[in-house]
């Protein structure tokens, strides 16, 4: 989780309702978001690979190699996320490298995630 506060001017708020996705799983991907209320889970393949809760960060991938999305994130209940757009992104790299630092944290963290759940090929 990253300190939410850093967030809260003039945000863009989406609001996904229970059950419905933020984004899928190979969709155009050029935001990133934080969790403001709600629950979220992110899924690649079919598979849960994280609970999200309030602060938690999603999407930064796009941000910093625009592409496909390579996860879905659905909403468990009601949802509002802030959309973070590249103008803020760096302004937030540039003004708080903690930031920037926390962001690579949650990326690395999710791909040794998401490595747990690849079977080595010896065993296919």
């Amino acid at each position: 989780m990253v300190f939410f506060e850093l967030f809260t001017h003039n945000p863009t708020i989406i609001r996904v309702p229970a059950g419905a996705a933020l984004f899928s799983e190979n969709d155009d991907g050029h935001m990133m978001y934080v969790l403001a209320t709600g629950r979220a889970e992110v899924i690649v393949n079919n598979r849960v690979v994280e609970s999200l809760e309030h602060g938690s960060i999603v999407g930064e991938m796009g941000l910093v190699s625009p592409g496909p999305r390579s996860a879905s994130v659905v909403a468990l209940s009601d949802c509002e996320f802030v959309e973070v757009d590249e103008k803020r992104f760096q302004f937030l790299v540039q003004q708080t490298p903690f930031f920037a630092t926390q962001v690579m944290r949650v990326m690395a963290e999710r791909l040794r995630k998401v490595n747990q759940l690849v079977t080595p090929l010896e065993d296919i």
